[in-house]
């Protein structure tokens, strides 16, 4: 059985057009405000952080 005249698959570019746009960027390098990101110290909860949370649960409070 032979497909029907109209029966065609859309073809799209998308993924080269991807690929490239990728390689492009990778080769680019990172942008200034992902570095600051990465750079930017982590918030340390620490153990004053974990003790409250302890004391919240025991005295019963949810959330």
């Amino acid at each position: 059985m032979s497909r029907h005249i109209i029966d065609k698959t859309p073809r799209s570019n998308t993924g080269a057009r991807l690929r490239s746009f990728l390689a492009i960027a990778r080769e680019a390098g990172q942008h200034p405000a992902i570095q600051k990101l990465i750079r930017r110290p982590s918030e340390r909860s620490g153990a004053g952080r974990r003790l409250r949370e302890f004391l919240r649960i025991e005295r019963g409070h949810s959330v």
